[in-house]
């Protein structure tokens, strides 16, 4: 166990920068703040590269560095720190590990708000999607606020970043876009097939050119405009799974 008292050490202001800009440390170690989410990554197939913690409760955590509780807090994402975090090394996906047959892909087009997209790793988690796809434009998985909202399940789920929509032509898969007005209703859709479902941002949908190639898919809903995409995209993955697990 080292101490670390300096704001100006290199591993804290790495820590600090990956925090504020919402994505990995130098080293491609994603920073998981808080006890939750340090022994969600400890049931992940992922690596912890070290633990840090505040003075006030090392004695708890057997961490790797212990900094000042002061210090420690210039490197929280929030406001009340529980004073500990981990450096994680997430696991390196494939596309073949994410469309495996019988493929369930959740794909981000354009999801910009954190706790959306972390709530949609834990639906995925949940339905038993066998991968979810962030394509360019979607905010970085490891995001604290993402990673916080996922619960741990961004350890967990197959996951590729920064994808192009090629990923998708590639594929030999039904793709299924969720739409707001139009399209078939979700529960007459095939989900038991290979197929991807594309959820887009919740004031632009799904990007036209990704539409284009898709079959659109709707909830039926009444009294409400539209639902949150996480909403409505853990609902499709419901559906999805329902018709998976009903005897052939």
């Amino acid at each position: 166990m080292q101490t670390l008292t300096s704001a100006h050490n290199p591993l804290l202001k790495d820590i600090r920068k990956a925090v504020h800009q919402g994505g990995l440390t130098q080293d491609g170690c994603a920073v998981a703040e808080g006890f939750h989410l340090l022994e969600e990554a400890r049931r992940s197939p992922c690596r912890i590269q070290a633990v840090i913690a505040a003075e006030s409760v090392a004695s708890s955590v057997s961490p790797d560095y212990v900094v000042p509780d002061v210090l420690f807090a210039s490197l929280a994402s929030t406001e009340t720190t529980q004073g500990v975090l981990a450096l994680v090394k997430p696991k390196a996906w494939t596309a073949a590990d994410i469309f495996q047959s019988p493929a369930l892909v959740l794909v981000l087009d354009g999801i910009q708000d954190p706790g959306n997209a972390g709530t949609l790793l834990r639906a995925a988690e949940a339905f038993r999607a066998t991968g979810v796809v962030f394509l360019k434009g979607t905010v970085n998985p490891f995001n604290p606020k993402c990673l916080r909202a996922s619960a741990g399940s961004v350890f967990r789920v197959p996951l590729l970043t920064g994808e192009t929509s090629e990923i998708l032509e590639q594929q030999k898969i039904e793709l299924y876009a969720l739409a707001a007005h139009a399209g078939l209703p979700i529960t007459h859709a095939d989900f038991r097939k290979d197929c991807a479902l594309i959820v887009g941002s919740e004031g632009q949908g799904v990007r036209p050119d990704l539409l284009a190639g898709a079959q659109p898919v709707q909830i039926p809903s009444s009294g409400v405009e539209s639902l949150n995409a996480a909403l409505a995209a853990g609902i499709a993955l419901y559906e999805a799974r329902r018709q998976r697990d009903e005897p052939v």
